[in-house]
């Protein structure tokens, strides 16, 4: 896909998971790619240029952008894929504002900052693609996931802000809405889960595998391809939309 070739791009949450396949993804595409997480060791182990930061603070995105911009060049492409999971959650009664609190600060507020610090610009060159991790809990909320809903929820609003005030500048913004994909995080919730009820985390695994028609969970590549495609200069058509990862489920 020659539509990112050269094209600055900077992904969060790229240590491990989505993030990382997207990032690794894009590389091999030619783009020139800062991958930003908070963990140096994971970062160092990718190749690439990285930015160690915790985007939950408006002085951890600001410093990404900016060490992005000096080493290689303006962002053309973000893709906010950081994000904090919900197995430390509880029924809403229970949840304490400190989780609500901190879930925001990471997977609403810093995306916001991102797109606030890169947006002007995009317009200003006359392009730029953005991309944003939601869930499809950003449609059908989880059970005791409060705060991950919301905020999953919330970066749809966020993406659609982005497309509506960026379309008339050559500025794209789109969402992915992956179902359980068998990342680090969604093990971390697994093992919760299996704790809380008795059970081991492989029989977690496989009826989560069983939601989806073909009998399994989506892998981190299938959706850092859909990512790839919406940073492309070929995806200019599709923007504002939210676009579902979960091999033919409808919930």
């Amino acid at each position: 896909m020659a539509g990112v070739e050269e094209r600055v791009a900077l992904v969060t949450g790229a240590g491990r998971g989505i993030g990382r396949a997207t990032a690794e993804l894009l590389a091999a595409r030619g783009a020139r790619v800062t991958c930003v997480a908070r963990s140096r060791e994971e970062l160092e182990s990718l190749g690439l240029e990285f930015v160690v930061a915790d985007l939950g603070t408006p002085e951890g995105c600001a410093h990404a952008v900016a060490e992005t911009e000096n080493r290689i060049g303006p962002v053309e492409i973000l893709v906010c894929n950081h994000g904090l999971g919900s197995a430390h959650e509880k029924v809403i009664w229970e949840q304490s504002l400190e989780v609500w609190m901190e879930t925001m600060r990471i997977n609403l507020d810093g995306p916001f900052e991102l797109s606030r610090l890169v947006l002007q610009g995009m317009t200003e060159r006359g392009y730029g693609r953005v991309v944003y991790t939601s869930s499809t809990a950003g449609l059908v909320a989880e059970h005791a996931g409060s705060a991950y809903n919301s905020s999953k929820h919330g970066l749809l609003g966020l993406m659609r802000s982005v497309a509506t005030d960026g379309g008339a500048f050559g500025v794209t913004s789109n969402a992915v809405l992956p179902g359980w994909v068998k990342t680090e995080m969604a093990e971390r919730s697994a093992r919760q889960e299996a704790q809380d009820r008795g059970i081991s985390p492989d029989q977690v695994w496989e009826e989560r595998a069983a939601m989806y028609p073909p009998g399994r969970v989506a892998t981190p590549q299938e959706v850092a391809e859909l990512i790839a495609f919406l940073a492309s200069e070929e995806s200019s058509g599709v923007s504002g939309e939210a676009i579902r990862v979960a091999l033919g489920s409808t919930v």
